[in-house]
């Protein structure tokens, strides 16, 4: 028994060294790839490039006004379910600045810029998700719309896109041609939804769809911050001996991210699936579709049983007992129960012959 336990030992131990080793080379190879690309930079460039990170990524007035406005717009946005008003809010947003300033203080070692970014982060999250609570729980919204409910399940497309957006900031700062990018780079990435859709939930004491918008900043986060530190190191501005280990620890901690995503992703592919198998059986398999016409059909896959909601246009009624059947063949047929929900629009057939005896 001893044995069987130094051999588990030893496997894990040498487990921790492959992957360690399997970080360090992915990052090697980044680095590899991407410096035949770099530019010379010199020591000017540099210090001013500290200089301008330190100061965006300072907690000031500007920077307090901005959080707090972004956060109020953010969550009226969320709570009118208007996507317009919270693409206003992420355009004022500054919470990208700080994990830029972040991503090149890791790679430069420098700790005065690390704990201005992290402090800043720290304070504009904490203020955005308080702000948020209170203004849920002061409107009295109980029902969100689709847009908070679309920020509790991210995946890996939500990474995919947090990864380029901060490919697209990090180039911004170091490239004039491409600063014009800013505004479309913060609507892209979406920063401070997310925390607001965090405070709003817990607005309400519901811990689990928090974690998940906190889960899509989290990625988000991590995302922009891994990016941001490729750019750099891309055009010159990082030592690449030195980004090496900051870039394995950051891949490993974003690598970390891919099992949650990975999990959400497969589930929404499941549901995509499952709902296309319920379209089917109820248009070609019952009785009671063939005398509808189906406008409009939508899942919500968050209560139990999954609610199904269907538009639908009809020359008759559809009865309760008519749902109650389709229920039980949905649930025979999937293998799981579903609620229907009908909302059915009244149709009636005119001809000419109808016009009869009538004045014109």
């Amino acid at each position: 028994m001893r044995r069987l336990g130094q051999y588990g030992h030893r496997v894990w131990v040498n487990a921790q060294v492959w992957w360690w080793e399997a970080l360090l080379g992915t990052a090697a190879w980044v680095e590899r790839t991407v410096a035949p690309i770099g530019q010379s930079v010199t020591a000017d460039d540099l210090t001013a490039l500290r200089h301008d990170l330190l100061e965006e990524s300072r907690i000031s007035w500007h920077y307090l006004v901005l959080v707090v406005s972004s956060c109020v717009i953010a969550t009226l946005g969320l709570l009118s379910n208007s996507a317009a008003v919270i693409i206003g809010a992420m355009l004022i947003a500054p919470l990208m600045l700080p994990i830029r300033g972040a991503a090149f203080g890791i790679l430069d070692a420098n700790r005065t810029l690390i704990r201005a970014s992290l402090l800043a982060l720290a304070l504009g999250t904490l203020l955005a998700v308080v702000i948020s609570a209170g203004l849920g729980h002061i409107i009295g919204v109980t029902q969100f719309g689709s847009e908070v409910m679309a920020r509790t399940q991210p995946t890996l497309l939500d990474l995919g896109i947090a990864v380029t957006a901060g490919a697209l900031a990090g180039v911004a700062k170091v490239e004039p041609k491409v600063a014009g990018t800013v505004a479309g780079t913060a609507i892209a990435v979406a920063l401070m939804p997310p925390i607001c859709v965090v405070g709003l939930w817990l607005g309400q004491g519901d811990l689990e769809h928090s974690g998940g918008a906190m889960l899509l900043y989290v990625t988000n986060l991590f995302g922009i911050t891994l990016a941001c530190m490729v750019a750099f190191v891309l055009f010159g501005y990082a030592v690449t001996q030195r980004a090496r280990r900051p870039l394995g620890l950051t891949l490993l901690f974003t690598a970390l991210l891919l099992i949650p995503l990975g999990a959400s992703t497969l589930r929404l592919v499941q549901q995509t699936q499952l709902e296309a198998s319920v379209r089917t059986a109820l248009l070609d398999r019952t009785v009671t579709f063939q005398t509808l016409t189906l406008v409009d059909m939508s899942t919500n896959w968050l209560t139990v049983p999954p609610e199904i909601s269907l538009t639908v246009r009809a020359a008759e009624p559809v009865s309760p007992y008519q749902v109650g059947l389709l229920e039980q063949f949905l649930a025979k047929e999937t293998g799981r129960p579903y609620r229907l929900l009908f909302m059915v629009s009244p149709v009636e057939e005119v001809t000419s012959d109808s016009a009869e005896g009538e004045a014109p």
